[in-house]
C-alpha cells in the first residue's frame, strides 16, 4: 500500500491528528434529551455513546496486530 516507511509514517500521524468531532445520538436518545436545558446531559451521553464505540475498535486492532506479529514470526522462521 506504501512506497515507504516515510509515507506510512505520515499517514498514521495525519490520522491521529486529524479528527472530526462526532456526536451520534439514536432516536429516543435524541427526543429524551432535545431541548436547551439539558445540554451537559446531552454531551455526556455523546460521550458515552463514544467512549462504548472505542472499545469494540480497540480490540480489532488488537487482533490484528496479533495476526501481524504471529504472520511475521513465521514468515522468519
Amino acid at each position: 500500500m506504501f512506497k515507504s516507511k516515510k509515507n506510512q509514517y505520515l499517514f498514521l500521524v495525519f490520522f491521529f491528528i486529524y479528527s472530526v468531532s462526532s456526536s451520534a445520538q439514536c432516536a429516543m436518545c435524541r427526543a429524551a434529551l432535545g431541548g436547551e436545558g439539558n445540554k451537559a446531559q446531552a454531551q455526556a451521553v455523546n460521550d458515552g455513546i463514544v467512549y462504548l464505540m472505542v472499545i469494540p475498535y480497540l480490540l480489532v486492532a488488537l487482533l490484528g496486530y496479533a495476526i501481524y506479529r504471529m504472520r511475521k514470526k513465521k514468515k522468519l522462521d
